[in-house]
């Protein structure tokens, strides 16, 4: 048996590992449910209803899933994305396509411009999936607290020609509780006076100091004065690919062989950084866009972020745990790489250490394969980013003004002005990050951006897709509590 072989026999038996052990679907969509127009699609997706087991808890949770259990798509670059989606739960739900650009009526965000499906709903989308990349699909909706989401990877014909194994990894955080009760705990600990539920802090002038001066947080001191809020919302679990550490992924690898490790931090309010432990990575994309490589072992991934990281494993094999460490708190997640015999040791679900707070050290240093093409900006705004812990209400100042032109080069400046840090995502473009702190940089090409405290960075796009696109916070009760602007082309009908 060749490598590729071997290779592909892996990725078969990790899909049907994940399919079995992880998903459990409960039910998939129902027959009767489908048109004729989602059986004339090249693809069908069910939004359904699944089983896990958390914690030694049964959980009934949300899924995006094939006919035969696998979750979300997998895709070829260049191609067209033809999908039926049906709607098999018992509530209106709609599907956002994270990192794909799509037609604005296509986008996924309820009533914008398109309704909720209802439930035994189908609905047919087509139009081209694009180049390739590591995204994501989920709902615009606190029905993503639940789980609605899964991975949306578009491989090129290079990826599949690499002598590479491709291993997904979807983080989430978990609540027994629903969306609607842990906003209303957050709302309700912020009403009081508290700070929202977790109050992992973080030193609050200096730390404005330090982030102005576009240094990383992570080794600040704890003492001083207003604090930081780095979580405002402790989860039961924390899971990668459905899983804790007390039953983890254990993902077959072949001693020696080459890893690409796609990460999707599907997380509605937690950053993680990925360690990667004994295996130097090199980072070669992030959010699906393609970077000069950056080696090393620990990489920050905020809320709706993806990396690609490039592992080489050594020849005597062994069991490598990949982690996900809870920003600011001891909680950690993951997945075990392990080659044939190798023992594996038990992992605990909190470490000794607490994960480092995401900076803006790594953004500082990315450079794109592929960045936007020099020209003047034909239009600049301004948005500045607020928060009102006692409310727990967020917001957007500016956010009024952003009228463009298609064919228009856009620069937003976004300054967040808040004590907590926001991922800001813009729907149907690509952006470059060309300023940092106010330093010029030829930065990634991407959709989500972290803007720690008092951080500004400054966001290029060409105006290139007409429509009506959120940006917007991608913390979920931010988002669902005001953080959420758009941007609209002039003439829009």
């Amino acid at each position: 048996m060749n490598r590729r072989d071997f290779l592909n026999g892996l990725m078969v038996g990790a899909a049907a590992l994940v399919t079995s052990a992880a998903l459990r679907p409960i039910r998939t969509f129902a027959q009767d449910a489908q048109t004729p127009s989602a059986q004339e699609a090249s693809s069908i997706l069910s939004v359904g209803y699944r089983t896990i087991d958390v914690k030694g808890r049964s959980a009934r949770v949300f899924g995006v899933l094939q006919p035969d259990g696998t979750p979300g798509l997998t895709l070829d670059a260049g191609t067209e994305f033809d999908v039926g989606l049906v709607n098999a739960i018992n509530e209106p739900t709609l599907i956002h396509w994270h990192g794909l650009t799509p037609p604005w009526a296509t986008d996924g965000v309820p009533d914008n411009p398109a309704a909720l499906l209802t439930p035994s709903e189908t609905r047919r989308y087509a139009f081209p999936v694009g180049t390739g990349g590591t995204h994501w699909m989920h709902a615009h909706t606190l029905q993503e607290q639940t789980l609605l989401a899964a991975p949306l990877i578009v491989r090129t014909a290079d990826d599949k020609r690499r002598d590479e194994q491709e291993v997904v990894v979807l983080l989430h955080d978990f609540s027994f509780l629903p969306a609607e009760e842990l906003l209303a705990k957050v709302k309700g600990s912020a009403a009081h006076g508290a700070m929202p539920m977790n109050h992992g802090s973080m030193q609050g002038m200096a730390g404005m100091q330090h982030m102005m001066s576009g240094k990383d947080l992570s080794d600040m001191g704890m003492s001083g004065m207003a604090a930081m809020d780095l979580n405002d919302i402790d989860y039961d679990a924390y899971l990668a690919n459905d899983r804790t550490f007390d039953d983890p992924e254990i993902v077959r690898v072949e001693k020696g062989g080459r890893i690409r490790l796609r990460i999707i931090n599907g997380a509605t309010a937690t950053a993680f950084t990925i360690d990667t432990g004994r295996l130097s990575g090199e980072l070669i994309a992030v959010d699906g866009q393609g970077v000069q490589p950056v080696t090393g072992t620990s990489f920050p991934i905020a809320m709706g972020q993806r990396l690609d990281i490039r592992l080489n494993l050594p020849k005597e094999g062994g069991a490598f745990p990949i982690l996900a460490l809870r920003e600011g708190a001891t909680e950690r997640t993951g997945v075990v790489l392990a080659t044939g015999g190798a023992a594996i040791r038990k992992i605990a679900v909190e470490g000794d250490a607490k994960g480092p707070v995401l900076g803006l050290d790594l953004e500082q240093r990315l450079r794109p394969i592929s960045p936007l093409a020099a020209r003047p900006a034909d239009r600049r705004f301004q948005l500045s980013l607020t928060g009102d812990m006692a409310a727990y209400t967020w917001g957007i100042n500016g956010a009024d003004s952003l009228v463009v032109k298609r064919g228009e080069r856009i620069e937003i400046a976004i300054a967040n002005m808040s004590m907590m840090a926001h991922p800001m995502h813009l729907h149907g473009h690509h952006f470059q990050v060309i300023d940092i702190n106010g330093i010029p940089v030829a930065g990634a090409v991407r959709d989500t951006v972290l803007l720690p405290p008092m951080a500004s960075v400054i966001l290029a796009f060409d105006a290139d897709n007409p429509g009506h696109w959120p940006l917007h916070c991608h913390h979920l009760y931010h988002m669902a509590t005001g953080m959420m602007a758009f941007v609209t082309y002039d003439g829009l009908g």
